[in-house]
């Protein structure tokens, strides 16, 4: 992952979604074609199945960057896994919405709107929720609903939503995303991850399929801009600070 991110979080990843109002052609022949298209430049993304109604390809989910793409009903999405660099973990998304509209014959009527998300996982033990409270709102008015005797805090995943632009076409989400003790999986001495989310929308209607270039490209330099000056400082190290304090 890039080096700016590597000693904040264990795992870092960059998907993207296409929605379409419309079922996606799923006939052998079509979704075949779209994935050997991809997999001509990611050769690496040799892992073909079905989950459920999903169609995904991916990489071996233990190479890093791990790799993966998966057209499901009205969707498709694509996620990029540890990659050394953005640019890296950009590349699969850009050829997916280039090659998409041809492939599965997506068409600007057809589209609803393009997303962009940016994950986080940090490892942390004891209680995630309260980690997160006093990370994020210790000392505030909010706090103060708290002051309970014998209270411990049971749930807290605090999300905000924002429209951008002159005419709102882009919706920023920002997520917070704890696990609670009964529902983790992972070893118990390593902990689960207390998750960051950031997502950005590009929603339509758009003139030109060839517009999602463009969009993407809007849709990244904004991520990038809110990651440095937003949730990094604001969000990622205050949640460090406070797993590596042991609260």
């Amino acid at each position: 992952m890039p080096d700016s991110f590597r000693a904040l979080c264990t795992d870092f990843y960059v998907n993207q979604k296409l929605q379409v109002k419309m079922e996606l052609p799923r006939t052998r022949e079509t979704i075949l074609d779209f994935y050997e298209r991809v997999r001509k430049s990611h050769p690496h993304m040799m892992g073909f199945r079905k989950i459920r109604d999903e169609l995904a390809l991916e990489s071996n989910p233990q190479d890093m960057p791990h790799r993966w793409l998966a057209v499901k009903g009205t969707t498709v999405r694509s996620g990029c896994v540890n990659a050394d660099s953005l640019t890296d973990a950009y590349a699969l998304h850009q050829l997916v919405i280039e090659a998409a509209p041809t492939y599965l014959t997506v068409s600007p009527l057809d589209f609803d709107h393009l997303e962009v998300l940016y994950g986080f996982d940090m490892i942390a033990q004891g209680n995630h929720d309260a980690i997160v409270f006093d990370a994020l709102l210790a000392g505030s008015p909010l706090a103060g609903m708290m002051d309970i005797p014998h209270a411990s805090i049971s749930d807290f995943q605090p999300t905000l939503g924002v429209s951008l632009g002159r005419s709102k076409e882009f919706e920023v989400y920002v997520e917070v995303k704890t696990r609670p003790a009964g529902m983790r999986t992972r070893d118990p001495e390593l902990g689960e991850p207390i998750s960051v989310y950031l997502t950005m929308r590009k929603l339509g209607p758009i003139a030109d399929m060839k517009e999602l270039g463009t969009a993407f490209t809007r849709l990244t330099k904004m991520g990038e801009d809110l990651i440095e000056h937003r949730i990094v400082p604001n969000l990622l190290v205050p949640i460090h600070e406070a797993i590596g304090s042991g609260r």
